[in-house]
């Protein structure tokens, strides 16, 4: 990320936290020191950090599923799908709708209006968490970028 990019992130980062930012990071945080706390919902913990990291800096940062990372077999897929449809029911659509709040409150006005569309964004991934990790936008393009690339080579040898 060039100068320019950065300093305008780094605004924007501020401008979130002093516009409601804040208010959904505490959520974010208290869910993942209650997953710490509670044995039965440790696995979640990770997901709930990586997104707690997420809605304090969203400008600058990008999300992207661990499957671009490193590939997991059928059997690491089929329980990361359990947990998040036991984290949507349990969890995910009360943090789903703060998100959604605190963004449709900050689009009321001019200035919140990129802010707003960042929680958004994070509402989306709310629903199901586990498997996400928070990069940089630069590396996470080119991790895009490269896994596109295998699969057209796969696809099209």
């Amino acid at each position: 990320m060039n100068g320019n990019n950065a300093t305008l992130a780094l605004v924007l980062n501020i401008l979130n936290f002093v516009l409601g930012g804040f208010a959904v990071t505490l959520a974010w945080l208290f869910a993942t020191v209650m997953s710490a706390i509670l044995i039965v919902t440790l696995p979640y913990t990770r997901s709930c950090w990586e997104i707690t990291k997420m809605t304090l800096v969203p400008f600058g940062n990008d999300i992207i599923h661990v499957k671009y990372l490193e590939p997991k077999s059928a059997v690491e897929n089929s329980i990361g799908s359990v947990l998040n449809i036991a984290w949507f029911i349990l969890f995910g659509w009360w943090l789903c709708l703060g998100n959604v709040f605190c963004g449709i409150s900050q689009c009321l006005t001019i200035v919140g209006i990129p802010t707003g569309l960042a929680h958004f964004k994070i509402a989306a991934i709310a629903l199901y968490p586990v498997g996400q990790r928070v990069l940089p936008k630069d590396t996470v393009a080119l991790i895009r970028q490269q896994f596109t690339e295998q699969q057209y080579k796969q696809f099209y040898k």
